[in-house]
């Protein structure tokens, strides 16, 4: 499936990119490779192939949410420049 001078031109638009002739010739020809390279999966018997999200099997890393010690309020506050009550004093933004 070839793309079009004025698919390449709509895409632009919607990206809000200027494109040159040059670059417009030239991604006319790139998106068009890259489409003819998805085509191809289509012409795949894939009856047998299980839906995935990843190629890869994936696993959570994280660490379980359990309650532990923290910090206490003065060792979060040791090295604020300033502080009001429980809470970090910052300057104004301007």
């Amino acid at each position: 499936m070839a793309i079009t001078r004025e698919q390449v031109l709509h895409v632009a638009s919607l990206a809000e990119i200027d494109l040159t002739e040059d670059e417009l010739e030239r991604m006319a020809e790139q998106l068009t490779a890259i489409l003819d390279a998805v085509g191809k999966v289509s012409e795949l018997d894939l009856a047998e192939v299980p839906p995935t999200s990843h190629p890869l099997s994936v696993v959570n890393a994280f660490r379980s949410d359990e309650p532990r010690p923290s910090l206490s309020r003065d060792d979060v506050f040791a090295n604020a420049p300033a502080r009001e009550d429980d809470l970090f004093r910052v300057p104004p933004s301007a």
